[in-house]
């Protein structure tokens, strides 16, 4: 993507499957453009998205991105940014 965007893990597949969520998390990183963001948008069940992406995207991305944890969305689910350097 070569714009800032966002993209659906709450739903479906990824309720019920953490490591689906991450999987997917990191494959849309990867997708993302150099000086865009991703949002990705993760199922409430998981709670905080910090605890269990930030330490998946530092491993493999180390200092190519940084990320921030933004607010629990109205749909119920969680928003996670990251920006690709």
């Amino acid at each position: 993507m070569t714009k800032d965007w966002s993209i659906d893990l709450e739903h479906g597949d990824y309720e019920p499957n953490i490591s689906l969520v991450i999987k997917d998390g990191l494959r849309a990183i990867e997708e993302t453009a150099r000086g865009c963001y991703a949002n990705l948008v993760t199922p409430e069940n998981f709670g905080n998205p910090s605890h269990y992406l930030a330490e998946a995207i530092s491993q493999k991305y180390e200092s190519s991105v940084s990320y921030q944890f933004i607010d629990h969305c109205g749909c119920g689910g969680y928003v996670f940014r990251v920006w690709k350097k």
